[in-house]
């Protein structure tokens, strides 16, 4: 086996880390680490005795704070005999057994856990799963020299067999899998040109610090952590992680040694599964993953959904987890955090005016910080978050309600820049593992004021350590602007979900104004970087069959314009005085700028007026992918808090069968996985105005008829409604392997056909059967949609072998059920086979950010700028 030298070993003996600084509050790193981080590549190393490496181990191994016995040294498969293995099991066995019985929860430094350990998804590479974890602890129990390491133990999931031959770790001289691609090629596209000598320190390219590709029935290395931000009350700690992928699924188990956790349930020891290279990855989604301020959480059951999720995970593990905004709910922050004497000022101008202090910023940060460490460790939420992968992508809840949908007066204000700094940081921090710009803004600190935002604070990193140079994992589409609101760019993303299945999550915050969702320049970066990505796949053994959207909003989407105009005419003008001057109306107004409190909710979709010219633009950009790459399309969007299923179609009076439909594409909706439902008369108003749109002469849009009768004995809405359900769930996506075809399951064609490549369409329904319009069935997967179709039967699930996507809607049955049980509904998402010449469309001049404006918001505009106030553009 071939010994695994890590780049930051002293040859011959025991490694003293001279980079790092000796006070662990310094902002910068030392002169010792900025050298050894720019250092050129070591050269092959002439030893080649397998002992080498264990005798490193056995030397450099760390002894923990009170361990009641040895540190027990890694064992790798291969490297052992087989009665070896035994032993050290038995003894690590023991370990656990005293521990159990003395009450304590250890992994080797003896810090505290505060938050963690928590799994993040990055992305596939030359069929290597790369991932991170994240840990939280308290920084007044981490020992000034102590730096935890990780160790991951992988196996396959099946009945797995010792290697005779030895399995052991891949050095970074070596190719995985076969593959010969550089480091930076992902899936055919090289991004090494975006790589600098830093990035290997931080752990952003392929260093192949994960399991080799020979499989084996147990493989244990050691992942050092690299500390992305401490201060004097919490440290953030990451590990990278790299596993390449094999021809079965892979149970991955990893331990944080050395760690104390304060409160029982969650411990160091977790797994997680990684699809075996073939495959596609099993998805579950969600949103809206808390609740509004003044809800009664105890009438909800708390966030009991999430044991729905774990017993679907025990039955056929996730792979990975997509957060489709609201992950948490921060708006606590003006009722009962920092923000409350902001709030209760009832003069306008006064409020708007209303400095952004340092102490306001400390104030702040210190409420987010420990609303985002007791969320992320409340169970049963938390017992997931270390063992399914996520990718985040945030909305305004993440922030405060309705951040950036506010009038641009109101945003541009000093306390609403402030927060978005705040919680960009720990959004990066909780959600991204990565480490935190080093300054946010305040109103004591000029050079934090500007547009692109990046200025030094010192009082900001005093007692302070931020990592430098975290550069971005190339699965991010970063936008070239700071945000207008926020003075930071935006950060979409984009990853490979298996073999034949992609994944696009854009950023529909940081951008975002009432009158635009993301800057023009940055969607000709993302559909760039999309094109660029399925041109590689094409040409690939796997191409893209499926490509999954999240937009985190809905898209295809009932209209409430009248509803807007209502709230947005003059009429409303009387009622507004009214509730500044005597309270009138109550809760019916929002408390920021005085505006009906629902219009910023309205504002946010792309079904408002305002947003009608860039959601015609998306949607034009989306069916041109879909026709040039013959990929079809599935967007996600939550926000909303019921469940629904829009389409976009081809006019049936063209007749275009769906397997040639480039223009059909599903918008599963699924809010919230925890808030409170609306109200049934909202989802019955929502289902009547379920009518035919029209987006162009060739393409229409509506609801899918999906909801067949009720999760439980409870009446969710008037029997006229099978369209939208008011009531919480979660979502789980499954592509119909070829490979897990089976002549019991029931195909939509009934002659048990399996071959994704076939030139007929499964799905397609006789010219006989095609309905004049969208309200009806538009092919076979979802004729008969809802509770008694295929995928919702787990026997069935994903199990057709067609290639097309399996999708599920879990809706809790009784909100008073603290085991979160649902009913599932289904339908299936037909694999697109389109030859014909793709969708070209026209350019022209985007201008949707222009919007219309009232006369006091152009106003403002002017006066804001004057007083230095601007925090990047609107008008684009």
């Amino acid at each position: 086996m071939a010994a695994h030298y890590r780049d930051d070993i002293l040859h011959g003996k025991e490694h003293i880390d001279t980079h790092a600084s000796s006070n662990p509050w310094r902002h910068q790193e030392s002169t010792a680490f900025s050298n050894h981080a720019n250092i050129g590549a070591r050269g092959v190393d002439g030893r080649n005795e397998k002992e080498d490496l264990a005798s490193f181990l056995n030397k450099s191994r760390v002894q923990g704070k009170g361990s009641p016995s040895p540190h027990r040294p890694i064992v790798l498969a291969g490297n052992a005999q087989s009665g070896e293995l035994e032993a050290a099991r038995r003894e690590q066995e023991e370990l656990e057994h005293k521990d159990a019985v003395n009450g304590v929860h250890r992994t080797g430094a003896g810090a505290t856990v505060k938050c963690g350990p928590l799994l993040n998804y990055r992305r596939m590479e030359n069929d290597v799963w790369f991932g991170s974890v994240l840990i939280v602890v308290d920084s007044h129990t981490v020992r000034e020299d102590a730096v935890p390491e990780l160790r991951l133990r992988v196996q396959e999931r099946r009945e797995a067999t010792q290697n005779g031959n030895g399995a052991g770790i891949a050095t970074g001289n070596e190719q995985l899998n076969g593959h010969d691609q550089a480091p930076g090629i992902i899936n055919g596209v090289d991004y090494s040109e975006n790589l600098n000598p830093t990035q290997a320190s931080n752990g952003n390219i392929p260093q192949q610090n994960g399991v080799s590709n020979t499989s084996s029935d147990l493989e244990e290395i050691k992942i050092r952590g690299v500390k992305l931000y401490a201060d004097v009350a919490n440290t953030f700690w990451r590990f990278h992680i790299q596993v390449p992928m094999q021809p079965e699924e892979l149970r991955c188990e990893y331990t944080i040694p050395g760690l104390t956790f304060a409160e029982g349930g969650k411990t160091d020891r977790q797994t997680f599964f990684v699809p075996a290279v073939t495959e596609s990855m099993r998805i579950m989604f969600h949103s809206c993953n808390g609740f509004s301020v003044g809800t009664d959480e105890e009438a909800y059951s708390g966030a009991c959904l999430w044991r729905d999720v774990a017993r679907q995970h025990e039955e056929a593990p996730f792979h990975v987890m997509l957060g489709g905004g609201d992950q948490i709910y921060n708006d606590g922050i003006r009722v009962n955090g920092p923000l409350r004497p902001w709030t209760d000022i009832g003069n306008p101008i006064k409020r708007r005016e209303y400095p952004f202090s340092e102490q306001l910023r400390r104030d702040c940060d210190d409420y987010y910080v420990k609303n985002y460490i007791r969320w992320y460790s409340t169970e049963p939420f938390a017992a997931m978050n270390g063992k399914i992968p996520q990718v985040n992508l945030w909305d305004d809840h993440d922030i405060i309600d309705g951040f950036g949908s506010y009038v641009d007066e109101f945003m541009r204000c000093p306390v609403f820049r402030g927060i978005g700094g705040v919680a960009h940081k720990y959004y990066l921090l909780f959600q991204h593992h990565l480490a935190p710009p080093a300054s946010t803004f305040t109103t004591d600190a000029p050079q934090t004021m500007s547009a692109n935002g990046g200025g030094i604070d010192p009082r900001q990193i005093e007692n302070t350590y931020v990592l430098e140079n975290d550069v971005p994992d190339p699965s991010y589409i970063i936008g070239d602007s700071p945000g207008p609101y926020v003075a930071e760019r935006s950060r979409s993303i984009y990853a490979r979900l298996g073999a034949r299945v992609a994944f696009f999550g854009i950023d529909a915050r940081t951008e975002r104004t009432r009158h635009q969702v993301n800057y023009p320049e940055t969607y000709k970066k993302i559909f760039d970087r999309l094109k660029e990505e399925l041109t590689a796949a094409k040409d690939s053994p796997n191409p893209i069959r499926h490509l999954i959207i999240l937009l985190g909003i809905p898209i295809a989407y009932p209209r409430l314009t009248w509803l807007e105009n209502i709230f947005s005419s003059p009429l409303m003008g009387p009622l507004k005085f009214m509730n500044k001057r005597f309270g009138f109306g109550g809760s019916f107004f929002n408390h920021f700028d005085g505006s009906v409190d629902l219009l910023d909710d309205l504002d946010d979709h792309y079904t408002a007026h305002t947003h009608k010219k860039e959601r015609h633009y998306i949607i034009k950009q989306l069916q041109s992918l879909a026709s040039e790459f013959s990929v079809r399309i599935t967007i996600l969007g939550g926000d909303v808090h019921l469940a629904a299923v829009g389409r976009f179609y081809s006019n049936p009076h063209l007749k275009i069968p769906v397997s040639t439909d480039y223009k059909y594409m599903a918008n599963i909706i699924s809010s919230a996985i925890v808030n409170k439902p609306p109200p049934q008369a909202v989802a019955n108003l929502l289902a009547k105005r379920n009518k035919i749109h029209h987006l162009d002469k060739e393409t229409d849009e509506t609801l899918l008829s999906f909801f067949d009768r009720d999760p439980g004995d409870e009446k969710k809405s008037s029997k006229s409604n099978t369209v939208t359900m008011p009531s919480r769930n979660w979502a789980v996506l499954t592509e119909n392997s070829p490979s897990s075809a089976s002549s019991s399951i029931p195909h939509p064609n009934g002659n048990g056909e399996t071959s994704i490549d076939s030139s007929s369409g499964p799905y397609d329904l006789p010219p006989s059967e095609i309905q004049k319009d969208g309200h009806s069935p538009l092919h076979k997967g979802e004729q008969g949609a809802g509770s008694a179709y295929k995928a919702a039967d787990p026997q069935y699930h994903g199990k057709s072998g067609d290639g097309s996507l399996d999708v599920v809607v879990r809706v809790e049955i009784d909100q008073h059920d603290a085991e979160g049980k649902t009913r599932a509904y289904g339908m299936s998402v037909p694999v697109l086979r389109y030859e014909g010449q793709p969708l070209v469309v026209e350019e022209g001049r985007r201008s949707w950010a222009g919007g219309r404006r009232s006369l006091r918001e152009r106003k403002s505009r002017s006066s804001v700028a004057g007083r230095g106030g601007s925090a990047g553009r609107e008008d684009v």
